[in-house]
């Protein structure tokens, strides 16, 4: 198996592990201190989370409020530097309304030792929050909307 048969495996296997509500199992392949990034979040949903504690608290939610199915997702790179990127949809589902929507992702995915050191997911969350029944009912259906850090990535410490 290549470099880039493997690492296209891992990132499917990850998608299942979500489409399955699988969490620990989710968190697990990342580093221990792997990295989770929303550049474009909905309101509430923090933009970065690090560290497997911090992934298992907020995908938890993930699990409690969508269910989701993938489609098998398109490759724009795999290669042996581990950087994977990939565009796939999803079916999804909020639990709380029961709307549904598609939505389209955009990952970048950088695998070291054969974890998860960095996911980078670019998704739109109008959608889902359309799904909620707007943004007012959104940040009315958050159980703990919590302050949210909302400078560029770039510029945190």
């Amino acid at each position: 198996m290549t470099r880039s048969q493997e690492l296209k495996g891992l990132f499917r296997h990850s998608l299942d592990l979500l489409a399955e509500a699988r969490i620990e199992e989710w968190t697990d392949l990342f580093a221990e201190d792997g990295i989770l990034e929303f550049p474009y979040p909905a309101w509430g949903v923090p933009s970065r989370m690090q560290g497997r504690e911090a992934l298992l608290a907020q995908m938890t939610m993930f699990r409690e409020q969508l269910k989701v199915e993938f489609s098998e997702p398109e490759f724009y790179s795999a290669g042996e530097d581990g950087l994977v990127i990939a565009a796939f949809t999803g079916e999804c589902t909020l639990l709380a309304t029961g709307n549904r929507y598609q939505q389209t992702y955009l990952s970048v995915v950088r695998f070291e030792q054969g974890r998860i050191a960095l996911y980078r997911d670019f998704w739109n969350p109008w959608l889902v929050m359309e799904a909620a029944g707007g943004e007012l009912a959104w940040k009315q259906f958050l159980p703990t909307a919590r302050p949210v850090d909302h400078r560029p990535i770039r510029d945190r410490s």
